[in-house]
């Protein structure tokens, strides 16, 4: 009884917030007659269930009509309530595509000169589009630009217009290549919202541990040179006591250079997206980096701020930045291994352990042409400190260069391969990084990041459809194929034959 009461309650509480919401449009007082005989419906239900009384035999005719006959009057109140609760999401949802709109696209857009629609589908994450289904009637790219003119007539600037590849297809396009489909959303549903103050404060803050992190790593760069008490409390797992933070200001001058050179590999990653991006008028979000004591930094996180037009764009802006970063690192490990047999700058260098150079097969082979079997095969190399920051900025940059998520790698599958590609490369990717067979200690935290931040694949392009050539598909390829030897560990039989590192065998 006070169960059946409440919920018939709470059914006109959800029903009266409903019928105004509706009563502000431009129905007539038919409408809001048929809103008031439901509401009294539910009164004649709870005053029934609250007397116990025989008139609820007498009453119930009188209500019945003005329910849906498909809800049976034993649960209406409950059934009523679930009713008008998916109406209340809907209400507070992504705003759907007007079906009078669609009406009139499929009158005046659509016709057997461009494509014939059979079908219709809910479209985007939460179904708030449109997909139209049906048979292309010519070459996809001419109409594709015509329809998305045509829309622009029809319309305005109210819906953005997608060209995607028809899902559960049977077979391929009898023109050749896959069906294609035509998708519809609104354009305040579809575009990315502009930056927050909010953002903008967390960008500021991440970039400030980034600067830190990086000294961090210049200082621990100088591990043989850093007092005994500070070594200790930053390898020994058992310190508890931290030393005097004092100790470690003389050191800090001679660590920035390192941290230059790492925030300037960053930078420089970012500078060649936004390249990239501004003359084919792609907005990108401020860069969110990542700080980490390892390298100095995991990267950016940096988000499209506007739909992209085509898989071309995608893989050019994608890979432009990890491309201008790998540039820079690889000019400064190259410049830094021929300083460090120089005996001009021998005051400058640090002595790193040298299984450190086990970490990489691919940078672990050029050390060991660049430096020779003598220097490499002993327990610590001498190396200048840009070595390091071109180590750790070739390996930030194949750590984004996996084909996963919405890394810069997994954009660019997505964008040349399609998502079909994405997702079978991301699960590989998850594979060898949970057995720890890329990355070496650095896969568990960089796997963990990615779940966390970026697992999440890119959406569609305005034209998710054409093909992006046979010679970026092949850029990619080969670009992965040295993000692999970038990050694959040198086993140790092959160290010790090859003298990079000092193998001990217990």
């Amino acid at each position: 009884m006070i169960l059946k009461g409440n919920c018939s309650r709470l059914n006109l509480t959800v029903r009266s917030c409903y019928n105004d919401k509706n009563d502000t449009g431009n129905e007539n007082d038919v409408t809001n007659g048929e809103g008031e005989n439901r509401d009294n419906s539910n009164l004649a239900t709870m005053s029934s269930d609250d007397e116990n009384s025989d008139d609820n035999s007498e009453n119930s005719p009188t209500s019945i009509p003005n329910r849906t006959p498909t809800i049976s009057s034993i649960g209406s109140s409950y059934n009523n309530f679930q009713v008008d609760s998916f109406k209340l999401m809907e209400l507070l949802g992504p705003e759907k595509v007007d079906p009078a709109d669609v009406k009139v696209i499929k009158e005046k857009l659509f016709g057997y000169s461009t494509f014939w629609v059979t079908k219709e589908e809910p479209f985007g994450d939460l179904g708030e589009g449109i997909l139209f289904l049906g048979n292309l009637r010519g070459k996809r790219e001419d109409v594709f630009a015509k329809l998305q003119s045509q829309l622009t007539e029809i319309m305005g600037d109210k819906y953005n217009l997608f060209m995607v590849e028809e899902p559960n297809s049977e077979g391929p396009d009898p023109r050749g290549g896959p069906r294609v489909s035509f998708g519809m959303l609104r354009k305040e549903v579809s575009e990315p919202g502009p930056t927050t103050l909010w953002q903008y404060v967390i960008a500021l803050l991440l970039f400030l541990l980034t600067i830190g992190s990086s000294v961090e790593l210049g200082i621990a760069s100088q591990i043989n040179r850093l007092p005994p008490e500070v070594v200790k409390y930053f390898t020994d797992p058992n310190a508890i006591e931290p030393p005097d933070m004092q100790l470690l200001l003389p050191f800090v001058d001679s660590a920035l250079p390192l941290a230059y050179g790492v925030l300037g590999v960053q930078l420089f990653h970012e500078v060649g997206h936004f390249l990239a991006a501004f003359p084919m008028k792609v907005k990108l979000s401020i860069p969110y980096f990542i700080p980490n004591i390892t390298l100095g930094s995991f990267g950016a996180i940096t988000q499209f701020k506007s739909i992209l037009p085509d898989r071309k764009t995608k893989v050019d802006v994608s890979l432009s930045g990890p491309f201008a970063g790998a540039a820079l690192s690889l000019s400064m490990f190259t410049i830094g291994l021929l300083l460090s047999s120089n005996p001009a700058v021998a005051g400058d260098l640090v002595q790193v352990p040298s299984l450190l150079f086990q970490g990489s097969l691919l940078l672990g082979l050029i050390s060991r042409a660049a430096l020779g079997y003598t220097a490499m095969h002993a327990a610590t190399v001498s190396i200048h400190p840009l070595v390091i920051a071109g180590w750790c900025g070739l390996t930030t940059t194949a750590f984004n260069m996996l084909p996963i998520g919405c890394l810069d790698g997994g954009r660019a599958m997505q964008g040349a391969f399609g998502k079909s590609a994405l997702i079978a490369s991301g699960l590989a990717t998850y594979t060898l990084l949970g057995l720890g067979v890329l990355g070496g200690p650095l896969s568990l935290p960089w796997g963990l990041y990615v779940l966390i931040c970026q697992r999440t694949p890119e959406k569609p392009c305005l034209n998710d459809v054409t093909e992006v050539g046979t010679w970026r598909k092949t850029v990619l390829t080969m670009a992965i194929i040295l993000v692999v030897m970038t990050l694959l560990p040198v086993w140790d039989e092959l160290a010790e034959e090859l003298g990079i590192g000092l193998v001990t065998t217990f």
